[in-house]
């Protein structure tokens, strides 16, 4: 005859395994969700029959949400979708240590990435939250970049949000080929759209005041700050940045 004992832990597993398994039903769902909302908006754009070919892409994303489905940015190259934006760190191999204390430099525009692994790291200090990080190599030294950090025993992950896991070459092969040199060359040139200027010098900061017709947007550029004037959705006018924001 069964004990006490053993009943209350075939019923606390039995229970375990419940609560698992909602919980990664709930995950498939909303995936299945955000997939069908995209689809959905893509099919309004193709009815509206935007001229911009840009609105007709929309760009595959992963939707991690532990450290274990994370682990598919490890499964295929990936490139930065706003460069200058993102701080990476020292990640030392060895003791599997992030140098939270030093800076090592900024995610450039479209630069591709080979994720070696994905880890979690907490920094030092009192309240830190755990940070979950993407572990690429450059130049021979091994970096970390945050893509998510732990809050209310759950991972808020934004990994969709930084990186193409498919090729921006052929996601936007509609672009000219003289964008794309712009693009390789980190230049923004009359004509160009504000998506493909970001390709090319990065995050961008919109001044207030904008209207529909013309849009002012600063781009820190790596340290090389530039202004960037947009008529009806096109550069007009580009100069550096005199207020070195």
């Amino acid at each position: 005859m069964m004990s006490p004992e053993a009943k209350q832990r075939i019923h606390l597993a039995l229970l375990l395994g419940v609560v698992v398994s909602t919980v990664y039903a709930g995950r498939y769902l909303y995936q299945r969700h955000e997939d069908e909302v995209a689809a959905e908006k893509l099919k309004q754009a193709q009815n509206v029959g935007y001229s911009n070919p840009d609105y007709y892409v929309s760009p595959k994303k992963l939707y991690p949400y532990d450290l274990k489905s994370a682990k598919q940015l490890t499964q295929q190259p990936v490139w930065v979708k706003e460069g200058y934006r993102y701080t990476y760190y020292r990640y030392d191999l060895a003791s599997k240590q992030v140098d939270f204390a030093h800076d090592a430099g900024l995610l450039l525009p479209i630069e591709k990435l080979e994720i070696k692994d994905v880890v979690t790291a907490v920094p030092a200090g009192k309240g830190e939250r755990r940070q979950m990080m993407a572990v690429f190599q450059k130049e021979g030294k091994t970096y970390a970049v945050p893509i998510g950090f732990e809050a209310e025993e759950q991972y808020k992950i934004y990994s969709d949000e930084m990186f193409f896991v498919e090729d921006p070459h052929d996601l936007y092969k509609h672009w000219a080929a003289d964008v794309w040199q712009a693009v390789a060359q980190h230049e923004v040139k009359p004509g160009m759209n504000e998506l493909q200027a970001d390709f090319a010098i990065g995050m961008g900061v919109p001044d207030g005041g904008s209207s529909s017709y013309e849009k002012t947007v600063r781009y820190p550029n790596g340290g090389k700050p530039i202004v960037v004037v947009y008529h009806d959705g096109k550069a007009a006018e580009i100069k550096a940045d005199s207020t070195g924001s």
